[in-house]
């Protein structure tokens, strides 16, 4: 088997400064890719900014023999985003991979959650993959190719205390990718998403010592082969930690049905309606449609 190659290719890696997105910059560039390292450069909580950090990662790039420029646009905007975007097309003519990795933490339990804790949070990891892969899409669109990977979590997927504001914004990713990747099937591009689990700036606190086991290394091969021509899936997400790489999937169980039924009808069959057995995994909603015609028509 062949090695999976770039060469010729442009990704954009937002909060490449350090940790999961420079771990991801730095295997690109290895492989053949042309890098924007995007980073603004802030703390965990996304305050300040600090420019060397994109530079740094840049520098390493080239010392390597990489080509890779540094950008230090904030994803939360629409103007950040079309900026970032724009970098890759002043540096490199064109994008053709794009992996959403920028991220902040404000952490606060529900009953003291604010919005200046709230949407921060929402417009770094929702909002930023909105607008960076927006204009880098209408790219990917016209020319037929494109490679979109998201960073979700299982913060959001399974739900996290104290984590409310992170975990809506990373479920919301899921959504997110699994549109793009209806959307783009037809132009030639995939979207899918990671929920890794790694020992970062982010994370060291909340892992401790366990986090030794977690380096940011063992995520990066997952998403090379998402953001690869070959990758063979669309719309998927992908457990990946220390080594281990699983997928998470939505499944719809078989249900129950009964036209006309009572609130109490719903209470004494709640276990068939919960029950796992022979449940389906839909693509989109279509697919669900088929369940709900199938049950309807019988």
């Amino acid at each position: 088997m062949t090695d999976l190659g770039f060469d010729g290719q442009v990704a954009i890696v937002t909060g490449a400064g350090g940790g999961l997105g420079k771990s991801h910059a730095l295997e690109l560039a290895r492989r053949g890719a042309r890098i924007v390292v995007n980073d603004l450069g802030g703390t965990v909580d996304g305050s300040g900014e600090n420019a060397s950090a994109a530079q740094l990662v840049v520098d390493e790039i080239i010392a390597a023999g990489g080509e890779a420029v540094a950008d230090h646009n904030s994803v939360a905007t629409p103007d950040g985003g079309e900026a970032i975007v724009q970098s890759a097309l002043d540096a490199f003519g064109t994008v053709d991979i794009v992996i959403n990795n920028a991220g902040i933490l404000r952490d606060k339990t529900f009953h003291n959650m604010t919005p200046e804790l709230l949407e921060p949070v929402i417009a770094v990891h929702l909002l930023g993959a909105f607008y960076v892969t927006q204009p880098a899409w209408k790219i990917m669109r016209d020319k037929g190719y494109g490679r979109v990977v998201n960073t979700s979590s299982n913060s959001g997927l399974l739900g996290n205390f104290g984590q409310s504001n992170y975990g809506a914004a990373k479920l919301g990713l899921v959504g997110f990718t699994r549109v793009l990747a209806n959307e783009g099937k037809a132009k030639g591009i995939k979207a899918n998403a990671i929920a890794p689990v790694a020992k970062t700036r982010m994370t060291e606190d909340l892992l401790g010592p366990f986090g030794d086991n977690l380096e940011a290394s063992e995520v990066t091969p997952t998403v090379v082969y998402l953001a690869h021509e070959d990758c063979p899936v669309n719309g998927e997400v992908y457990s990946v930690a220390g080594g281990t790489v699983s997928r998470y999937f939505i499944g719809l169980t078989q249900g129950w049905y009964k036209e006309q039924h009572s609130a109490e009808d719903v209470r004494d069959n709640f276990e068939q309606i919960r029950d796992e057995a022979g449940y389906i995994v839909p693509e989109d909603p279509s697919g669900e449609l088929q369940k709900l015609l199938a049950t309807l028509s019988a």
